[in-house]
This record gives C-alpha cells, sequence and structure tokens, in this order.
C-alpha cells in the first residue's frame, strides 16, 4: 500500500494552554510566529490544526461550526445568478435600483469573504479547508477546459502558497511540479486575483522563452481577468484582450449595505494603477523595477545563454526595498536534463530547503522548495472527490466525469517504466515529466555520463523504493567522555553529519593497535576509508568544497557485509579542524586506514601529530624507496597524475559495475547513498574538483584494492652461454675453433 509522505498533521506543536488562550482572544496574527515556530495563513485571529508540508509548519484557521455541504457531498462551482451575469461593470450596477442591489448584497459579501478568509466545506463527509487565492481559482477562473477540478494536491500548493506570502522571510515558493499539473494556470489566476486587489502595483511573468511568456499572459491571464464577476473586476484599460500589458483603472470596490445606497459618484474612485505584463527571457528581465507577484514559469528550462541562476539574483531585488521583503515570486517547472538548464535550477531548489536558513532566518535562495510527486496530481487518477487514486481500487472510484478508474496510479506509473527500461534516455525524460521523487525530477540523460547511468539509477530507483528498510543511520561520532584518543562512540542525530548503513560490533569497535609508539588500523583487512580534504575554513564565496570521507568494506571472514559503502560524509564544518577531527573519530571507531589526496596536506599532518601516521595509507603506486619526503612523512597519494585520474575513475567504473543496481543474479546492488550516486552520475573527469564524493568514494575503492595497483620492479635476465667450445686436434697441440 502506497504511503503518502507529502504532509502531516502535527499534534501538540503549539501547548494546547497557549492555543485555547489565544484563540479565545483571537490574538493569532497572520504571518510567521517567531514564539511557536509556525506560519499562520489564518485572517481569523484563531487556528486549528498545524500541518507541515515539505518541513514548514503551517497553522491553518480553527474549523467553523457550520460548514458549507454541497449538494452531492464534494466540491461544485456555485452558479453565478443570471441576474447578475448580464452586468459587466460596477458602472452598469450603479444603474439598478436599491431593492436589487438589497437582493443581491449578502452574495456579493460572502464571495469578498471567502476570497479573504478562505472557504470550508465539506468533502466525501470530511472538512475542507481551501485559501481565498483556491477559491478564486476554482469558482471564479475559466481555464481551458472550463472551470478547474478540485484537486487534493491543488488545496495543498495553495496553503503552501498562502503560507510563502504570510512569510515575511520569504520571496515566494520555487516548486517542482510534473507535467500538466495546472500550475501555470494556477500561477496566472493568482497573478489576476492579487492584481484586482492592489494599488499602484506591478505584475511580471517570465517563462523559458518570450513567447512562452507571451502565450501564457494572452491565453490564461487575460481570459481569467475577462471572466470575472463585475464586483471583483476593475475597470480595465485599453483593448478588451490585450497582448502586451494589462491595466486596471478603477477598481472593484467592496460592495457593503451601506454602500449599496451610496451617492458616491464613480469619477471619485481612486484607480488602482495597476499592470501585468510579460518580459522576454534573460538574465536581466525586470531588471530596476519593483514587483509584487512575478510569475516564474518553466524555469528548470532556461537554456544557455540564459541562466535561471543569474535572472533570479537580478528579479529577487525586485520583490523588496532594502531588506523589507515587497513582492513574491511563484516560480514552478520541471527540470530539463541538467546541462539544458536542469543543473541551475536544481541548485536553486536546493538552495530553497525551508531547513537551512541565514542568520536572518532566510533560505540561501530566499525562497521555499515544494515538491509533489505526481502520483498526487495524475491526469485520470483523480477521483470526483479530488483524491488521487494511488492503488488499484477494491471498490469503484468515478473521476469528475463519470468515468470508471480501475487502476492505481502507482500500478500504472510502474507499467510506463517498465515499458521504457531498454531505452534508458526515455526513461529519463519520463522520470523528469512525471517524478516520483526529486531524484526523479533531476535525473540526467545517460549520454552525459563516463559511468554506466543504467546501473546508478536502477541503484538509486531501489534505495528509494525500500528506503524505510535500508537501516540508514544519521549522526555524529564523539570521543567516550570528551577526552581525546581514547575510545569513539557513535550516537545518532537527525542533524548529523555521518550517514552510515553498518555499524560493526563491539569487539571489532575501536580497534587500534600500537605499533613502535604509532597507532596503526586493526581492522585494515575489513575496509578502508576514502577521504577529499580541504585546508581553508572560509572562503571568500562563502562555498568552496565540501569535506567528504566514505568508508568501503572488503570481502573478509568477519560479520561485515562486503564491497559495500558503510559510511557517507559530506559537509564543510565551520572549521576544518573540525572536519578532521571527524575524521579521525571515523578512523578510530571502525579501526580502519584512510587513502588520502595530499595535495591539501593539513589533515594527513593533523593525524601524524596526533599519533595516527599508521592510518594514512602510503599510495599504492609506489613502492616505499620511490616516495618523495613527505610522501614518506604524512602518506596520501596525489591527485596531479593523469595516471592516477584515469586509475580513480577505472575504480570507480569497476564497482559500478559489480556492485551497483541489478547484478546478473537479478539481486540489486547495496549502494544506499544516493548523494554519491548522483556525484557519480554528474562527474566530469575534467573538472574533478566540483565532485568532492566522487573523488573520496573513488580512494576507498582504489584502497580496497591497493593490491591492483602495486608495481613490480623490472628484472633484467642474463643470457645464459651455452655454447659449447669446438677444437682442432691435429698436431701435438689442440686449437680452438673461432665460432
Amino acid at each position: 500500500m502506497y504511503e503518502q509522505n507529502l504532509y502531516k498533521i502535527v499534534n501538540d506543536h503549539i501547548k494546547i494552554n497557549a492555543l485555547k488562550r489565544l484563540n479565545k482572544s483571537k490574538k493569532w496574527k497572520y504571518g510567521y510566529n517567531k514564539e511557536h515556530d509556525v506560519v499562520v495563513i489564518s485572517k481569523t485571529g484563531q487556528i486549528g490544526d498545524v500541518i507541515q508540508i515539505q518541513n514548514l509548519k503551517i497553522a491553518l484557521p480553527k474549523e467553523p461550526k457550520n460548514i458549507h455541504k454541497f449538494k452531492h457531498d464534494k466540491w461544485e462551482v456555485t452558479p453565478y445568478p443570471k441576474e447578475l451575469n448580464r452586468i459587466k461593470t460596477i458602472f452598469d450596477w450603479r444603474e439598478y435600483p436599491n431593492d436589487f442591489k438589497n437582493d443581491y448584497a449578502g452574495y456579493i459579501e460572502e464571495e469578498f469573504v471567502r476570497r479573504e478568509e478562505g472557504f470550508w466545506f465539506k468533502n466525501q463527509g470530511e472538512s475542507k479547508y481551501i485559501t481565498g487565492t483556491h477559491y478564486m481559482y476554482l469558482q471564479w477562473s475559466k481555464i481551458d477546459v472550463g472551470n478547474p477540478d478540485y484537486r487534493e494536491a491543488n488545496r495543498l500548493f495553495f496553503i503552501f502558497w498562502e503560507a510563502c506570502k504570510a512569510d515575511v522571510r520569504c520571496y515566494g515558493m520555487c516548486y517542482l511540479k510534473n507535467r500538466r499539473s495546472g500550475f501555470s494556470f494556477m500561477a496566472s489566476g493568482e497573478i489576476v486575483n492579487m492584481a484586482t486587489i492592489s494599488n499602484d502595483a506591478r505584475f511580471g511573468i517570465l517563462s523559458k522563452t518570450g513567447a512562452d511568456a507571451k502565450k501564457m499572459f494572452t491565453d490564461k491571464v487575460v481570459p481569467i481577468s475577462v471572466n470575472y464577476p463585475f464586483f471583483f473586476k476593475p475597470i480595465q484599460d485599453g483593448m478588451d484582450r490585450p497582448k502586451t500589458e494589462l491595466a486596471y483603472r478603477v477598481p472593484a470596490t467592496k460592495l457593503t449595505r451601506k454602500k449599496l445606497t451610496s451617492n458616491e459618484k464613480i469619477e471619485q474612485l481612486t484607480g488602482l494603477d495597476t499592470t501585468i505584463d510579460w518580459k522576454n527571457t534573460g538574465d536581466n528581465s525586470y531588471d530596476g523595477e519593483k514587483l509584487k507577484l512575478l510569475a516564474h514559469d518553466e524555469s528548470g528550462k532556461w537554456e544557455r545563454p540564459d541562466n535561471i541562476l543569474n535572472n533570479w539574483r537580478v528579479t529577487k531585488t525586485t520583490l523588496r526595498l532594502g531588506s523589507r521583503i515587497i513582492g513574491k515570486c511563484m516560480m514552478g517547472s520541471t527540470s530539463n536534463a541538467l546541462d539544458k538548464g536542469g543543473d541551475n535550477f536544481k541548485k536553486l531548489y536546493t538552495a530553497s530547503d525551508v531547513t537551512k536558513r541565514n542568520r536572518n532566518g532566510q533560505t540561501n535562495s530566499g525562497l521555499y522548495s515544494l515538491f509533489i510527486p505526481m502520483e498526487w496530481n495524475y491526469e485520470g487518477f483523480i477521483d470526483e472527490y479530488g483524491q488521487a487514486v494511488f492503488n488499484t481500487p477494491k471498490q469503484e472510484r468515478l473521476d469528475p466525469w463519470g468515468d470508471v478508474i480501475d487502476t492505481g496510479v502507482i500500478e500504472h506509473w510502474q507499467n510506463e517504466a517498465d515499458g521504457l527500461k531498454h531505452d534508458q534516455d526515455g526513461l529519463n525524460e519520463f522520470y523528469r515529466q512525471f517524478p516520483r521523487s526529486e531524484e526523479h525530477a533531476f535525473r540526467d540523460e545517460a549520454s552525459n555520463s563516463i559511468f554506466n547511468l543504467v546501473k546508478i539509477y536502477e541503484q538509486i530507483d531501489y534505495n528509494e523504493e525500500m528506503h524505510r528498510s535500508i537501516g540508514m543511520s544519521t549522526g555524529n561520532f564523539q570521543w567516550v567522555n570528551g577526552i581525546k584518543d581514547t575510545k569513539v562512540v557513535f550516537y545518532p542525530d537527525p542533524k548529523g553529519r555521518f550517514k552510515v548503513s553498518w555499524i560493526p560490533s563491539q569487539e571489532l569497535q575501536n580497534n587500534v593497535l600500537t605499533r613502535n609508539g604509532v597507532k596503526i588500523p586493526g581492522n585494515e583487512l575489513i575496509g578502508a576509508f576514502g577521504c577529499d580534504s580541504y585546508d581553508i575554513s572560509g572562503t571568500v564565496d562563502g562555498k568552496g568544497s565540501k569535506g567528504s570521507l566514505h568508508g568501503l568494506s572488503k570481502f573478509s571472514m568477519e560479520d561485515c557485509p562486503p564491497s559495500q559503502f558503510f559510511l557517507e560524509y559530506i559537509a564543510r564544518p565551520q572549521t576544518a579542524e573540525i572536519f578532521f577531527e571527524d575524521v579521525l573519530m571515523a578512523l578510530v571507531f571502525y579501526g580502519m586506514p584512510l587513502l588520502c589526496e595530499n595535495n591539501k596536506p593539513r589533515l594527513l599532518y593533523y593525524l601524524k601529530r596526533r599519533g595516527y601516521r599508521g592510518f594514512s595509507m602510503n599510495r599504492p603506486d609506489k613502492v616505499w624507496n620511490k616516495l618523495s619526503v613527505a610522501e614518506k612523512e604524512i602518506g596520501g597519494i596525489p591527485n596531479t597524475s593523469e595516471d592516477i585520474k584515469q586509475a580513480h575513475a577505472a575504480a570507480i567504473e569497476m564497482y559500478i559495475q559489480n556492485s551497483v543496481g541489478i547484478k546478473q543474479d537479478g539481486s540489486t546492488g547495496n549502494m544506499y547513498f544516493n548523494r554519491t550516486l548522483n556525484d557519480w552520475a554528474r562527474f566530469d573527469i575534467n573538472k574533478r574538483t566540483k565532485f568532492d564524493a566522487t573523488i573520496s568514494s573513488g580512494l576507498a575503492i582504489m584502497a580496497c584494492n591497493k593490491h591492483l595497483y602495486t608495481p613490480y620492479a623490472k628484472t633484467e635476465k642474463t643470457k645464459l652461454n651455452i655454447s659449447i667450445a669446438k677444437y682442432k686436434n691435429k698436431g701435438m697441440h689442440s686449437k680452438l675453433i673461432k665460432q
């Protein structure tokens, strides 16, 4: 059975006494609540459930006592009164008698309340809350098929978006989506919704090309605006269906009973001076302008020379005044192959992780990342109640048009994927278009890797599917009682720097021997480590390469899984010394040696000073008397030799072929670290410094197979002289016959 992990209700996040007290006095304010670390999207002063979507905690409004129930116990578009349908503008409304206005004043007021506060309704007996933006999209937006369908995936999307708008730390969302999920229409609906209630504001549209941005404007934004009811729609300036800019002049005022009999003249209404337009794609699009909302469509498909990262650095400044964020960006896209714009989008998406914030409380990009797996929003597998049909139903399920859904979306998706097993590029494109995981969404083309991508992605898929049963632990190492150079223990920590898939038994832990006053590893026959180190704690750009450490087991008689990467460390602590100590503690805990690049020697000198020179392996391709003075002193292997580079890549290639993906006997490899697998998939041998995980994992493989690189001295064998002397025996003396 499919287990959803898109969202969860967080119980007891806020103490019950605080919740009741603030609800009673209606003191919950819309926005980020620092005290309780939650984003409140309620505008009623009261909150109910706290839900978590992609690690962002969001407080929903409190469920009211009276909840709207439609006739068929599901979402239904409320018919627009025919009498009001004849009214096209606020000017027409003024011509009607007050009795007529009184008849519909309640209806119009209620629509404004739903737009502002959101809407509760019963859906298959369950209470559902949709935001005001979502309500406007469902009730009043016309898309290519008429009114949009209600979908649970879109409900969660709009809740997350409302939290992005409410959070003063946030510039908007970076949405990683599947194809045909409706993002372009939802973004267009939000542009119109916000523009029709904003004064003196600018709204912009960007896409992968200028033509695509224009099409979104003319085919989506303008029709939605045209079909708004008169009480939401300002007076539009210029053409009914403009091609470049949509300008609103006279606002749609909130029609209350008090205003119904008002003699206020139309001419006295203040103009909105609000515009919606689009720009051609480029790094400097909208540079120097001030935007309230930027709809950023197809952001993962910007190909050279256009660069989404450069563009975001520019457009980000259009959404703020100094430190104050005054606008938001709604960004969404599927991803191209990595070298066709996908890599830059992946970097932007990764930099939008809400769990990784700077001291100002903002993510590195300023955006909040959101990924909704394809099974939540796949055409043909969403029932009449807007719920995704994950598994093949045992009872009849109907779609919104009354057709039977007889297969689950998971099974259907898997059948399509299985049919593409022999077309790796086709399979990767299918994964990118309809991803079930972030790994799928950023799949690369098979032709771009020097390694076997088929086997790498087979392993990644297996890891994604079996992640609950693999037994991966995250944590850190520490010296017992804080006393260095004694014994090391591993303690779990969700924010730890180490990921481990195997921990040795007690008798194998801390197996450190001493020989001639030098500590040496006692488990050298079981496995070894590879490391890509760094020397400088800080960098000019604040980024720099990460320190990387990998542990790999050999085939041995001990209780240890053979030929398995059991440890992964990819991090850059605040100081290099913290990294050095992390490496040392891992070596001591596992009692295994280390093969490290010696062009950044501080780690190796650190080990030597602490008495652990015996843990640093010498380069396996040279005998002792051929090593340099520095190599004899600290060990390690250089990364400058072309022979070493080729041997390093060949070692990884060999390991992938033998131990990754589906093997010849039908079993699947036990390489469980997806960060490393993805690093292998992207590895460029001409730009090795960018791939920390590949460097260290390759060195671990070389360390475990050092016998393959052992040099043998050439011996010259002298030819044996087996010629037989011949003599002439005539006369008194024999004479040698010269040959």
